[in-house]
């Protein structure tokens, strides 16, 4: 004899899992009734949705930068669903929020740790499938950044587009404004480093090798290429190093300037920027 369910245990298992009302329903039935056996339906369901789902693109989403309440530390995730109209669905960006909370109190090495962590005592990776059958989309922790300094200040751009940490040398008045304007100018201008120290010999080694070839393609003698390409690589220092770019907020400062303005001696000793889908 069948189980009758009634429309308030399907409202009852809706309400604990997030799923539909039919899949809860059906589950329910599948179930004979029973709510646990119910719950590991829709995870079985929520998981084979998961990986029938594999080879979707996810390219949508939030990101989220937090610091802790010392300031002392910092966290960027980039949680990615398929489609805008997810990513701005307020339960997907509460467990987005969720997963960084867990991040900022933990502090993992590594994205494969921060997804071992649990959350509502599930692993982070076990809840992602869940979310995946739940929402019908991709769900999934593409990124994860932490930054460690005496001063730490978290900046989100653009509507959970874009997050970014900034590490600063000590923690002075006026460190938090200065430390956000620092976050606008790498969201805005993308350096590679900090300064030309922290530049990999890779990208100098192509920076060089770009420039000669526009000097040669100029025609300038070749005793002068090496001259001209260093100037080049110094052009590109400015550029693109955040302590020797121009203070977008004011242009008579280099951003090394600004800070020592702020605090003499203050300066940025890590950064990091996570862009949506980037």
């Amino acid at each position: 004899m069948s189980v009758q369910i009634s429309a308030s245990d399907v409202n009852k298992l809706r309400q604990q899992t997030g799923a539909g009302m039919m899949d809860c329903k059906k589950a329910l039935v599948e179930a004979n009734g029973d709510f646990e056996a119910a719950v590991d339906y829709l995870r079985k369901k929520g998981a084979k949705v998961a990986a029938s789902r594999q080879d979707r693109d996810s390219n949508e989403g939030v990101i989220i930068a937090k610091a802790s309440a010392d300031g002392k530390s910092g966290i960027v995730v980039e949680v990615n669903c398929e489609t805008d109209f997810v990513a701005k669905n307020a339960d997907f960006v509460a467990f987005a929020e969720s997963v960084a909370d867990l991040a900022l109190a933990n502090n993992p090495a590594t994205l494969e740790d921060l997804k071992a962590l649990e959350i509502g005592g599930v692993k982070i990776a076990d809840a992602l499938i869940d979310q995946t059958g739940k929402i019908g989309e991709k769900i999934d922790v593409s990124k994860y950044e932490s930054v460690t300094a005496e001063k730490v200040v978290a900046y989100i751009h653009g509507n959970y587009r874009l997050g970014v940490l900034v590490g600063l040398s000590a923690d002075v008045a006026g460190a938090d404004d200065a430390g956000k304007d620092v976050a606008m100018q790498i969201a805005a201008m993308n350096p590679v480093a900090i300064d030309k120290d922290g530049v990999d010999s890779k990208t100098i080694e192509r920076e060089l090798e770009i420039a000669k070839d526009q000097i040669r393609a100029e025609g300038k003698p070749e005793e002068m290429v090496e001259k001209i390409a260093a100037g080049k690589l110094n052009k590109f220092y400015k550029d693109s190093t955040l302590l020797n770019q121009e203070f977008v907020k004011d242009s008579s400062k280099n951003i090394a300037q600004f800070l020592d303005s702020v605090a003499k001696g203050l300066t940025v000793t890590a950064f990091k920027r996570v862009q949506l889908g980037a």
